[in-house]
């Protein structure tokens, strides 16, 4: 679109900025896609793990269901009140439960035969040879 177009067309002037960076969003999106497609989806799994794998499907799943909700919106249709608000949510919660274990995966390991050795080197054991050598006198008493 032309500055000339954007013009010519009616409609208020104060959305003339929200329009533009809608413009500049399209934009972007376009060739985002235009890079996704021109790497076949075989090709691209192939080069992923599997947590990696879910993830790039439940993106993909997630952008294609939004751009037909604001499809929608430009119909004059409330998304709100469509199916696809449901199946938005759902993919949301596909997508916690992926963060939640790729979170679980970068969690730190308790190495437990460290631990027990830091624990049982801390604590303070009283052995025979401690207690016969030390003769020290008892608070309160005096020796005289």
């Amino acid at each position: 679109m032309s500055e000339d177009d954007i013009n010519t067309e009616e409609y208020p002037t104060e959305i003339h900025d929200y329009l533009a960076a809608f413009e500049k969003s399209l934009g972007s999106v376009d060739e985002m896609l235009k890079t996704m497609m021109s790497v076949s989806r075989s090709e691209l799994l192939q080069k992923l793990d599997p947590l990696e794998q879910a993830k790039m499907d439940l993106v993909s799943v997630y952008t294609l269901n939004s751009m037909f909700w604001v499809y929608l919106a430009t119909q004059g249709i409330n998304p709100k009140e469509h199916p696809v608000k449901q199946e938005l949510e759902r993919i949301r919660t596909y997508m916690n439960k992926v963060k939640e274990i790729a979170d679980k995966k970068k969690a730190s390991k308790l190495d437990k035969g460290a631990a027990s050795r830091f624990v049982r080197n801390a604590l303070w054991e009283p052995n025979a040879e401690n207690e016969h050598t030390s003769k020290t006198p008892a608070k309160g008493k005096k020796r005289k």
